[in-house]
């Protein structure tokens, strides 16, 4: 039997059985049992290629074809993956915007930060900022690219504020922590290269970062700030 072969039939043993042990059970026979009375001599024995139905597979052979085999099987269903947008008709310029930054933000190339002003429906204006990777990995945007909710702030985004109520909360994510007492205002740490994001309209928005007003009809005001981080991983 060539390499090849041997590779094939460990594959065909490792698929279908769960474990080593499993395989062992599988080559030994009722006689085997009834004259051994040991089922874990049996197993010794089966390993060390003495007893046996069928093929003879080495321990290390087996669990390293197991872990190659998972290993494949979890790269190819990232591969499959598609993003929420891919095939969309979008017409708005915001969903547009998110749908060209979506990659970007999932792989962690760029980390965007969103402000949205708007009614809420209560018809209560609210405004704040999401932070976009965060929801990303949190929640399936399928129903605002396929138009049937519209992306909102919440209270357990990054900030949120009811302008008719006057509630004002913020919160860290996994990506920034916020900078809520300070002169400047509102400020957000990128956690990675611990650089500032400056959210304020006449400041500069900082280091790696820009700041793009989105010209839409889905919402009051919409501004998407983008920052890319220059730390090496």
């Amino acid at each position: 039997m060539d390499q090849e072969e041997g590779l094939s039939a460990v594959d065909n043993i490792v698929t279908q059985f769960n474990t080593y042990e499993d395989f062992l059970d599988s080559q030994i026979t009722t006689v085997d049992l009834y004259y051994l009375e040991d089922e874990g001599l049996a197993r010794q024995l089966v390993e060390l290629g003495y007893r046996g139905t069928g093929e003879a597979v080495k321990r290390e052979d087996f669990e390293a074809r197991k872990a190659a085999i998972e290993i494949a099987r979890l790269a190819e269903r990232t591969q499959k993956k598609t993003l929420t947008s891919a095939g969309k008709d979008l017409q708005d310029n915001f969903l547009k915007a998110l749908a060209v930054r979506e990659e970007d933000n999932c792989n962690g190339k760029v980390s965007s930060v969103i402000f949205i002003r708007d009614k809420n429906s209560h018809g209560q204006e609210i405004s704040g900022y999401i932070d976009y990777a965060h929801r990303l990995k949190t929640e399936d945007f399928e129903v605002y690219f396929n138009g049937k909710k519209r992306l909102l702030p919440r209270s357990t985004d990054l900030s949120f504020y009811n302008w008719d109520s006057q509630i004002a909360v913020w919160n860290s994510t996994p990506n920034y922590q916020v900078i809520a007492d300070n002169l400047e205002g509102l400020l957000f740490k990128y956690k990675r290269d611990r650089k500032i994001l400056n959210v304020d309209p006449k400041a500069q928005p900082g280091d790696n970062s820009t700041r793009i007003p989105i010209q839409t009809d889905l919402y009051i005001q919409a501004i998407i700030f983008d920052h890319i981080s220059r730390r090496k991983t």
